[in-house]
């Protein structure tokens, strides 16, 4: 006969009694975590779902590499970023190719987006995200922001861009090659190598200016005189970086553009490059820019 079974009855109860509670609260934290960790990772999937993509667009004389340095940081904080490559064949023409990256592409459908642009990609950006109520933030970075009718050629003669560095006579400027195919008339524009350093580069070092103006991809002639709809920065939030120290696009200038769409302006000590010189700055206004979508 076992210990057990030798016990008195009403004392067998008690330990049979004190053995449930035991085992019931061990499992209560347990029943307990189940639902909060199950509301938690609803948390967790519906957050996942409302966060933007961030799509990036670069400007002229330069390729999707430009963002190489703030990509990485977008996607540490959790970002999905997309740069697709901009043709830099025309206004209309590249704006109709990213129009068409963000409406008909299966990986975007329904997701918000925050559409960033340098330089030139400004212009890009700005005649883009008309029409696509998905777009719920602009980031011009170093960039053109053109009103209704106006071109970045135009852009360049207001008094604000005095002092330009690729302003001026345009055969000190570029090297013209001719366009295949192009409308009678236009060139691919490049940037003569020693516009590079100090230049369109300014404040990255030699090694890089060299590596940039050796890769730097050509704007169509056409594209500085062709001229903006309407922009979409009459009706989505924006945001402007505005290198203190660029030399293509002045301050004064990327600042009068800036005030005019009603962006909020953050100032960065940096060339036109400021996405390469200071990619965590202009990282952390894309990212301001991104919380206020959710």
């Amino acid at each position: 006969m076992s210990a057990i079974s030798k016990a008195h009855p009403a004392r067998l109860r008690l330990v049979i009694v004190a053995a449930i509670l035991a085992v019931v609260g061990l499992l209560a934290p347990v029943v307990a975590v189940g639902p909060a960790r199950a509301a938690e990772e609803r948390g967790l999937s519906v957050a996942a779902k409302t966060r933007p993509v961030i799509v990036l667009v670069h400007g002229a004389w330069a390729d999707s590499s430009s963002w190489d340095r703030v990509i990485p940081i977008l996607t540490r904080e959790g970002f999905t970023v997309y740069a697709p490559p901009n043709p830099l064949r025309g206004l209309a023409t590249d704006a109709a190719y990213l129009h068409d990256f963000l409406t008909k592409n299966a990986a975007l459908a329904g997701k918000p987006v925050v559409l960033v642009g340098h330089s030139y990609g400004g212009a890009v950006i700005t005649d883009a995200a008309v029409g696509d109520p998905e777009v719920k933030a602009l980031v011009y970075v170093d960039a053109f922001i053109p009103a209704k009718g106006e071109s970045i050629g135009a852009l360049q003669t207001r008094p604000q861009a005095a002092g330009s560095c690729v302003a001026g006579n345009p055969a000190t400027v570029f090297n013209p090659v001719p366009l295949p195919g192009a409308p009678k008339g236009d060139v691919d524009l490049y940037l003569k190598p020693d516009k590079f350093p100090g230049c369109f580069a300014s404040g990255l070092s030699a090694s890089e200016a060299a590596l940039l103006a050796a890769t730097q991809r050509p704007l169509a002639a056409s594209a500085t005189t062709d001229v903006s709809g309407t922009p979409a920065w009459k009706t989505i939030p924006s945001w402007a970086v505005v290198g203190t120290a660029d030399k293509v696009l002045p301050p004064a200038l990327l600042t009068f553009m800036a005030n005019r769409a009603h962006a909020r302006i953050t100032d960065v000590n940096a060339g036109h490059l400021s996405l390469i010189s200071k990619a965590g700055a202009v990282a952390s206004v894309i990212v301001k820019a991104a919380h206020t979508t959710r």
